[in-house]
């Protein structure tokens, strides 16, 4: 197949993008792909891909990094699509050796390993997610003797956001301190002896935090000779959703392509919603600058996925920022229905005209996944929620549980870490409180007891069992020494690990029927990994949803409606959107109105939010807040003005709508007066 036929689908500003060669050699210049909202970005990066390794690209030299493994997968499915169709029967071999493809987080952890010996690391290292090194911080805050503190010290939650804030952001503490958390300036000194402490800590125990996968990666690229030994791995590094990446990772990826050569970079300003991750909108903004000549720039403004005057309003929107790259989104997808601003009278009619739209257009054939009520926080939905459990709506929430955070995976999880790396304090720790008779005080001891030889898996058979252990001791010991050795095959050893636990399982817990199906979920997800090491990396760093976070949601076969904050909502798309609270306080956020950049990292949010649509956009402004928990019938009130992202002179764009109509009222669809009384009169006539 020729190169026209493969890359025929392509729109001409696409195309542009997947052949760009910066001057031709075997990897060009650094480019820059400004990928609107529904601009066939994800087409773009994968044809980019594919043509790389239909010219000639060596595919084991191509780093492709994405923000979820779930879309390093997709990003390669389709690779391997599109190379089919230009290189036919060769194109198997060449896209399964497209190895160098994932997360930041998996592709330096793989890294690390590697390079482990040089740089001062046990190959063996354990990971701990966000719980797990919160509560090793907790340790280090207690040993310190900052929990008894006379002025109550930060929690252990700021404390690792603090810290978390400090490294990918690359700023001093006291900046991170006084820009982000000032209510915790004052215990300056203290934090930073806390977490040097910390870091010793982590060392002491051979575990990375999620932090320090680019903490480390970032330090081994600015060291000139370990930089060169890892450019020279990787012809060409492609990076998605680059305006969600903080300056950790763009200092990684100046590290390894300082030129650019071979560099290119795909996002969209407009989309910038993570600053609370610590992502810098700067990065993309200031990318081509830094570079000389500066990074070729390649603008996808035609959208796929929108009707025009959805487009229209979300390009007003935008188009009051005060720093972006130019474009306007168009499409061919022309229509006569404009986006609603729908006025209401509070949250409770935003939930019933929300639940009769939607049911209405579900009457005209419209399933309900198709459609989808966003918002700014998790906490506006609960009226709606209420009111579509009431009229037996079945609904999906997302943001739930993670397989990491309930306590059974947690609990098997602790058990593969502490076998790999028995050095790890926080999974013995957790472990061994499993065990019946075994308290803090003696886990602790005997954690710290093992920790001092050489062979710890030998000193913990050593111990003396506890007293109130019973049997349960000796098949702990068991179960380490039989998955910490050689014979531990991958993935039958987590077969055997969920063995030790189901006895436990059923003692701790009222469902563990229920819980036992995570467990069996998780030794299938267990057998699509090649190792137990990598298993470990990539769950932790993108953990799936738990099947028992879902209980009493619809069954998957079933229609339900989708409630999402906007933030989950990012790279989705429903026929129609319903945005609930656009007024100010909710969007922006009255918490996010401290600084300009904030308010428009706020005004971005909103602007995703509105280009989820495809058909039918519904912007929610309810005149009217009860406050304290209060409902209509209470008195205690505020009142809201629309968003300030919508001024006057945007609302041509929109249809305006007031809800419910008279009409309804008129008709006892609403809480209206039925029949209009003069009470005034009657009252004034009753002293006459």
């Amino acid at each position: 197949m020729s190169a026209a036929a493969y890359l025929g689908k392509l729109n001409a500003e696409q195309r542009r993008a997947v052949e760009f060669d910066g001057g031709g050699a075997l990897s060009g210049g650094p480019l820059l792909v400004i990928a609107g909202a529904g601009s066939g970005k994800t087409n773009t990066l994968a044809h980019r891909v594919a043509h790389l390794i239909a010219t000639g690209a060596d595919p084991r030299r191509i780093l492709l990094m994405t923000f979820s493994r779930r879309a390093a997968s997709e990003m390669c499915g389709r690779v391997q699509r599109i190379c089919a169709e230009a290189l036919g029967a060769k194109s198997g071999a060449l896209t399964d050796a497209l190895a160098w493809a994932g997360t930041f987080h998996g592709i330096g952890a793989r890294l690390l390993r590697e390079y482990a010996p040089l740089i001062g690391l046990d190959p063996d290292f354990t990971i701990h997610d966000r719980e797990d090194s919160a509560d090793l911080l907790n340790l280090v805050r207690h040993d310190l003797g900052f929990s008894k503190t006379e002025k109550r010290f930060p929690t252990k939650a700021t404390c690792l956001a603090i810290y978390s804030r400090a490294v990918n952001s690359e700023l001093p503490l006291d900046e991170v301190l006084g820009k982000h958390f000032p209510w915790c300036a004052g215990w300056s000194d203290q934090l930073r002896a806390m977490f040097a402490a910390y870091v010793e800590a982590k060392q002491a125990q051979n575990i990375l935090d999620y932090d320090d996968l680019l903490l480390y990666w970032a330090q081994m690229a600015a060291e000139p000779a370990l930089a060169a030994e890892m450019s020279a791995r990787f012809d060409h590094v492609l990076v998605d959703e680059y305006q969600d990446t903080n300056r950790l990772q763009a200092s990684i990826l100046t590290g390894l392509k300082p030129d650019g050569r071979g560099l290119t970079v795909v996002g969209d300003d407009a989309q910038s919603i993570y600053s609370f991750r610590a992502a810098d909108v700067r990065n993309i903004l200031d990318f081509p600058g830094q570079f000389a000549p500066p990074a070729e720039i390649v603008t996808l403004d035609r959208n796929y996925r929108s009707t025009q005057p959805i487009l229209a309003a979300a390009n007003g929107v935008i188009g009051l920022a005060k720093e972006r790259f130019a474009k306007n989104l168009w499409t061919e997808r022309a229509s006569a229905q404009l986006p609603a601003l729908v006025v209401v009278r509070d949250e409770t009619d935003q939930a019933n005209y929300i639940v009769e739209k939607v049911l209405e257009a579900r009457e005209a054939g419209e399933k309900l996944k198709s459609q989808a009520v966003l918002f700014r926080a998790a906490h506006h939905s609960g009226p709606l929620e209420v009111e579509l459990t009431r009229r037996n709506v079945p609904f999906v929430k997302f943001g739930g549980l993670k397989f990491l955070d309930s306590a059974h995976v947690k609990d098997l999880l602790a058990l593969l870490r502490f076998a790999q790396n028995p050095r790890d304090r926080i999974s013995g720790f957790r472990l061994l409180q499993i065990l019946p008779g075994v308290g803090p005080s003696i886990a602790r001891r005997a954690l710290e007891e093992i920790s001092a030889h050489s062979d710890p898996v030998a000193a913990l058979a050593a111990l003396p069992a506890p007293v109130k252990a019973g049997d349960f001791w000796p098949r702990f010991v068991a179960a380490v020494q039989d998955l910490h050795g050689a014979e531990a095959v991958w993935p039958a050893a987590l077969g055997r690990a969920r063995a030790w636990y189901e006895p436990h399982l059923e003692r701790l817990h009222e469902d563990a029927a229920t819980r036992q199906i995570d467990l069996l979920q998780l030794e299938q997800i267990a057998a699509t990994y090649p190792t137990r090491e990598r298993f470990l990396t990539e769950l932790t760093l993108d953990p799936p949803d738990a099947t028992s976070a879902e209980a009493g949601v619809p069954l998957r076969d079933e229609d339900y409606l989708i409630l999402s904050t906007i933030h989950s909502a990012k790279g989705q798309e429903w026929k129609s959107v319903f945005l609930l609270n656009v007024v100010d306080g909710c969007i922006p956020s009255d918490l996010a109105t401290g600084s300009s950049a904030e308010i428009e990292e706020e005004r971005r949010l909103l602007y995703v939010g509105m280009t989820r649509a495809k058909d039918r956009l519904h912007l929610l402004i309810p005149q009217r807040f009860f406050t304290h928990g209060q409902h209509s019938r209470g008195d205690r009130h505020v009142y809201a003005a629309r968003s300030r992202f919508i001024p006057e002179a945007l609302t041509h764009g929109f249809e305006k709508v007031s809800w419910p109509p008279p009409a309804a009222e008129a008709a006892g669809l609403g809480p209206a007066h039925r029949t209009r009384i003069d009470l005034g009169a009657r009252m004034r006539g009753m002293w006459r």
